[in-house]
């Protein structure tokens, strides 16, 4: 059985926040593969939380500098930027999962992926999904949630970047950064930030000599 996302959240992941996305993945139990003359109708239900931070309007330059990424990922920004697309603006998006419950139902998939659809509409749940998965793979069916997720929501939130002027980039620098860069000084006035993420932010965007006296000010503020 391969995946399916057979609902998405009907509302999109969130353009100037952070959104928290609930999922349920149904599988059949991979014992049933194993021991056919047992066979049951059961399915999986897998029930969590997937998280997605605030969208960034990032370049390849900045990525190639900031920390994270594996050794393809960061041959391919620097192929980009020996194109001469370091400076060209796109949106990045960071999940974090969080397995809330298993449980095992007497039910072919198919039946439970369908009443719980209908349930989700029934009450209104604008942020939920209902995803049909391999139950040996789920974490890779996830996966394919996340791209759909990702895929549905990137026109609406390229669309909301766009008409607040966050898309423009000037000296290599994003406008989006240069606003997040405001919020995360002042999380640091506040005590909220430690100021070495301020500081990884900068340098990133090789911005720490135009805010070094800013920086070194809202140190001595704390």
């Amino acid at each position: 059985m391969d995946t399916t996302v057979v609902k998405l959240p009907r509302q999109s992941l969130a353009s100037f926040g952070t959104t928290v996305v609930t999922y349920n993945m149904v599988t059949r139990p991979l014992y049933e593969a194993l021991d056919t003359d047992k066979r049951k109708e059961e399915s999986v239900l897998r029930r969590g939380t997937v998280k997605a931070e605030r969208p960034q309007i990032v370049t390849p330059g900045y990525l190639s500098r900031a920390q994270g990424f594996g050794p393809e990922a960061e041959e391919f920004m620097r192929e980009l930027i020996r194109q001469g697309r370091a400076d060209d603006p796109g949106i990045l998006y960071t999940y974090s999962n969080e397995l809330l419950q298993t449980e095992i139902i007497a039910n072919r998939p198919e039946q439970v992926t369908e009443r719980i659809s209908n349930e989700i509409d029934l009450h209104s749940k604008p942020l939920e999904a209902v995803i049909l998965g391999v139950d040996e793979l789920w974490d890779v069916s996830l996966m394919k949630f996340i791209f759909d997720l990702t895929n549905n929501s990137a026109s609406t939130n390229t669309r909301d970047f766009s008409n607040t002027g966050r898309l423009k980039v000037d000296g290599g620098v994003p406008m989006d950064a240069r606003i997040r860069i405001e919020e995360m000084f002042h999380e640091v006035q506040n005590r909220n930030l430690d100021p070495s993420a301020l500081h990884s932010e900068l340098e990133a965007w090789q911005l720490f000599d135009e805010y070094e006296d800013r920086f070194f000010q809202a140190l001595r503020g704390r």
